[in-house]
C-alpha cells in the first residue's frame, strides 16, 4: 500500500462531561473544551461530532451550537458528516437538533 493510496482514519468528536465515548478519537468535557476542539478541526472533515446538551452545573451545549450555527450563518459551516444528539434531558436536546437541522447539518438523535 502506497502512502496515497491510505484511507485517513474517520474523526470522531465528542462533547460529553461524563460519558466516556470509546469510540470518539477526541472528547471534551466542557463548552469550552468542545469550542477549543472544533476550532482545532475547523478546516477538516469531522465524521461524526457527539453532543451531550447538559454539560455539567450551569454548563451545556449551547456555545458549542452557536459556533456552528455562526459559521453556516457566515456561509462556512463545519464540514460534519453526522451531528449525534445523545442526552438525558429531551427538551435541551431536541433544542440542539432543531437549531442544528436549520443551518442544513446532518444530525441524529442517539440513545447511548
Amino acid at each position: 500500500m502506497t502512502e496515497q493510496s491510505r484511507v485517513p482514519p474517520p474523526v470522531i468528536l465528542g462533547i460529553d462531561d461524563l460519558r466516556p465515548l470509546p469510540w470518539t478519537t477526541r472528547i471534551a468535557r466542557s463548552s469550552a473544551e468542545g469550542v477549543r476542539l472544533l476550532r482545532e478541526h475547523r478546516d477538516t472533515l469531522i465524521d461524526e461530532l457527539w453532543l451531550d446538551h447538559d454539560l455539567g452545573g450551569d454548563d451545556s451545549i449551547l456555545p458549542v451550537v452557536t459556533l456552528l450555527e455562526e459559521a453556516a450563518f457566515d456561509g462556512r459551516p463545519f464540514q460534519i458528516g453526522t451531528v449525534y444528539v445523545h442526552s438525558a434531558n429531551p427538551i435541551g436536546a431536541e433544542t440542539v437538533v432543531r437549531s442544528l437541522t436549520r443551518w442544513n447539518y446532518q444530525v441524529r438523535r442517539a440513545a447511548i
